[in-house]
């Protein structure tokens, strides 16, 4: 494309994207070039806007190809730089330096308030980290959030991010404790720690992903420390995820944990039978996949219960199917799909065989069991059973109700209540362990 001497300077910034896209390739383009729009082109120098959070790394990293394309459509006497509008400062797109090499870890924009699934097992992390989205540094700090992998911490942390950038003025930085491992390490090779303090201290907000990475990391542990207690000190916002709870952390000072532990620690446990449907339904609706009944879902829910990411994995293997053989999505498909990877257990245990197994190690009577009372020694026998008869049968959740006397509601709240409990208590974690295994021994001698 040939520009006039005086090119209008909309035109001349089209071309010089299109070669931009040229040179980087689309998915780097997308990512740091696209954000970019040109501010002034006035006489040798060519402004360009950037977002606050990347502007400074972009100028650096992609200066050379940025004045060299510029250049291509401009002329040899133009320069180039990189600003964020509003006035803000500007910086002239130059070669990186090493100590300047590394770029800020992306926030996903898929990982909003919006798009996260409420439920039971996770509305107190969500109530919190919102609070902290809306008023940083005022809420709850730090919060901490613990949870399995694949329980949507990882998820929250993101939305607060993509929350502050859209609607706040606040500098946000996003990182994993094993981006921050690297940045320091290079930064101690190139003797910069100067200009990676102020990479994580000049900041408003500090989301950290994955803490427990810091374990047996002396240097990394120390810097952090400080770090920690640079923004903590001066009322500046720290949000950390993890997949244990602080003082879980073995391998971490003390010192640390007690600051993790000094805000709110919110846990997110395994979602719920209508938590995890829900979860489905909205992965279908954004990935447009045509799905007509809600029995699809359940079968998917049933299968899959302790990991969102598993979860929807299943939910991308049925539809691959579908896509594969032509073969309708429904409830059949599904199950189809889902045997090979989540069998249902193979048993000929009955309802009877389970009630009896736990109330003879509880000492209390199978009426009992069936009974209204909520009594402490028969409601916890009771749930496990409740609890049991759903992982070891193929027994529908409405059927398992009416076997203890209860509805399809209270069967849920049984079982979630026994995923949180051995989650937490040792000796409850035994007593369903040991009951799994009686049972077991017991279904393999009928079968045989």
């Amino acid at each position: 494309m040939t520009l006039p001497e005086n090119p209008e300077p909309q035109t001349a910034w089209a071309e010089i994207r299109a070669r931009l896209r040229q040179t980087l390739g689309d998915s780097t383009y997308e990512i740091w070039i696209a954000p970019l729009e040109l501010a002034a082109l006035e006489g040798r120098r060519l402004l360009l806007e950037g977002p606050a959070p990347t502007q400074e790394w972009v100028a650096k990293r992609y200066g050379q190809v940025l004045q060299r394309c510029a250049r291509a459509v401009l002329g040899e006497h133009v320069e180039v730089a990189v600003g964020t509008g509003g006035g803000g400062t500007s910086r002239p797109a130059t070669a990186p330096d090493a100590a300047d090499n590394e770029p800020p870890a992306s926030l996903n924009p898929r990982y909003s308030f919006d798009q996260f699934i409420i439920g039971e097992s996770n509305h107190l992390a969500h109530a919190a980290a919102l609070a902290v989205a809306e008023l940083p540094g005022q809420a709850y700090n730090p919060l901490f959030l613990h949870a399995p992998p694949g329980l949507g911490k990882t998820h929250l942390l993101h939305a607060i991010g993509n929350y502050l950038t859209a609607f706040g003025p606040s500098r946000v930085r996003y990182t994993t404790v094993e981006a921050f491992t690297n940045h320091f390490i290079r930064a101690l090779g190139s003797h910069s720690l100067g200009h990676f303090k102020r990479t994580y201290r000049d900041v408003d907000v500090l989301l950290i992903d994955d803490v427990q990475f810091l374990a047996s990391k002396a240097r990394t542990e120390e810097e952090f420390f400080h770090t920690f207690n640079a923004l903590y000190e001066t009322g500046r916002q720290l949000v950390l995820t993890c997949d244990r709870l602080p003082a879980a952390l073995k391998g971490i000072e003390e010192r640390l944990r007690e600051r993790f532990e000094s805000g709110l620690v919110a846990d997110i446990s395994p979602p719920d039978l209508p938590t995890r449907v829900a979860i489905l339904r909205k992965r279908a609706q954004l990935d447009g996949i045509p799905i007509t009944h809600d029995t699809v879902l359940e079968t998917i829910a049933e299968r899959v219960t302790d990991n969102i990411r598993a979860l929807e994995g299943a939910l991308i293997r049925v539809v691959a199917h579908h896509s594969l053989t032509g073969r309708p999505i429904d409830a059949k498909l599904a199950r189809d799909v889902l045997d090979a990877i989540y069998p249902k257990p193979s048993s000929t245990l009955s309802l009877d065989a389970i009630q009896q197994e736990v109330a003879s190690r509880f000492g209390v009577s199978l009426a009992e069991m069936a009974s209204p009372s909520r009594a402490g020694r028969v409601t916890w026998p009771r749930q496990l059973a409740i609890y049991l008869a759903r992982e070891l049968t193929n027994t529908p959740l409405h059927a398992i109700g009416e076997a203890f006397g209860r509805n399809h509601a209270t069967v849920l709240h049984a079982c979630r209540r026994v995923s949180e409990r051995t989650a937490e208590d040792s000796e409850a974690a035994a007593d369903l362990a040991e009951l799994q295994q009686a049972l077991s021994r017991r279904g393999h001698d009928r079968g045989s």
